[in-house]
């Protein structure tokens, strides 16, 4: 079969042997793929990305002298089963799954692995326990999706944003972009969003943002105080001294008060809820300099740099640092259903669409995020 292979960093439309299914697996023809920021990444920083994960004790992900196909955002449709499945779903029948698939009784990370070839070819091969069918009759390129969104959606769930919670998105690329769609979702009635790029600002209006913000010209934190977040040490101090003054000029015991009013929430001050999309050194002591007191910081941007910040401004500010990285089953599940039944609008990311041939040359092309935002792979397209 025909599959793009990526060498030292090169891409070549290759024929290579067909993958067999094998205990628990399914085979797929696939019919759309995306292209993801991980996949620049790997391209070009893969023996960065293996130091990384083999610190974390999985040593397989592709060196860059290996001939890997790439490719982890898919739909394909069923073509073969292998030996002990359910066969739950009928031979033409589209599904998802999440890329990650079990070879010699090693899990492997599928298109980032030489164990796991990808979906930057015309067949791959998938987990029947993590496939999923595609519903609604939503089309093969929105079906893609589903696996980018599905990190956004655990970036927004890591976070634990509320509705009425202020969320602030730096940076809107396609995970900036991802996360702003899935803040919509969930109901958040404020969403902030910051990029340079005058076409990723559309794009983020179009996602759900209801404030795009160019940081050339302004700062995606105006006008925080003035919706009640804490901006500076006096105001805190302020208002612990005003909050005690109330509790000590009252009959009644202060303690009992204070616990009261703690468990109801009213205790802490409001914070903002930042997504970091951006992933370039300086983007996280960036945020944590301009960001309220007690905010929280998600870290969705994958940094392929040793950075560095200063702990005592995020001390001071006592912000709240998280990162995010995939997702757990239910989020791909929930991030397919969520598309298919209209919560979520990805037809807005989708900017282009290549066949095998043309995967070099769109590489190139979303190096520029005037042009492009999500480009889909379609192997039957010549």
């Amino acid at each position: 079969m025909k599959a793009v292979v990526c060498h030292h960093g090169d891409f070549q439309v290759q024929d290579v042997a067909e993958p067999e299914p094998g205990k628990g697996q399914i085979l797929l023809n696939v019919l759309r793929c995306g292209i993801c920021g991980s996949d620049l990444h790997a391209r070009h920083h893969a023996d960065e990305l293996a130091q990384a994960t083999e610190r974390v004790g999985y040593p397989h992900i592709m060196r860059s002298h290996e001939h890997v196909v790439l490719g982890h955002e898919f739909v394909g449709e069923i073509a073969d089963y292998g030996p002990k499945t359910h066969k739950r779903w009928k031979a033409g029948r589209r599904v998802v799954a999440m890329p990650m698939r079990r070879t010699n009784g090693v899990a492997h990370l599928t298109g980032l692995s030489t164990q796991a070839p990808g979906a930057y070819a015309e067949r791959v091969l998938v987990e029947e326990s993590l496939a999923f069918p595609v519903t609604n009759g939503i089309s093969d390129d929105h079906a893609a999706l589903t696996e980018p969104m599905a990190v956004s959606l655990h970036a927004v769930n890591r976070s634990g944003v509320g509705r009425r919670d202020t969320a602030i998105v730096i940076g809107c690329g396609p995970i900036g972009l991802g996360v702003i769609a899935m803040l919509k979702a969930k109901g958040v009635r404020h969403i902030v969003a910051s990029d340079f790029s005058p076409t990723r600002r559309k794009l983020a209006s179009a996602m759900g943002a209801h404030v795009v913000v160019d940081p050339s010209q302004g700062s995606p934190y105006e006008g925080l105080e003035k919706r009640g977040f804490i901006v500076n040490a006096p105001q805190l101090f302020d208002m612990a001294l005003d909050g005690m003054g109330m509790l000590r000029m009252t009959p009644l015991p202060w303690e009992p008060l204070w616990r009261a009013a703690e468990v109801a929430g009213v205790t802490n001050p409001k914070r903002p809820v930042i997504f970091e999309c951006v992933g370039v050194p300086g983007m996280i002591d960036s945020i944590i300099a301009e960001a309220p007191l007690r905010s929280c910081i998600v870290v969705a941007g994958v940094c392929m740099k040793q950075d560095q910040f200063f702990p005592v401004n995020a001390i001071n500010k006592e912000i709240d640092l998280r990162f995010a990285l995939g997702y757990m089953p239910i989020e791909f599940r929930d991030a397919l259903h969520m598309i298919a039944e209209g919560k979520v609008n990805v037809a807005p990311m989708i900017t282009g669409t290549v066949g095998l041939a043309g995967v070099d040359e769109a590489f190139t092309a979303l190096g520029n995020p005037e042009k492009h935002a999500k480009i889909l792979i379609d192997p039957g397209k010549m």
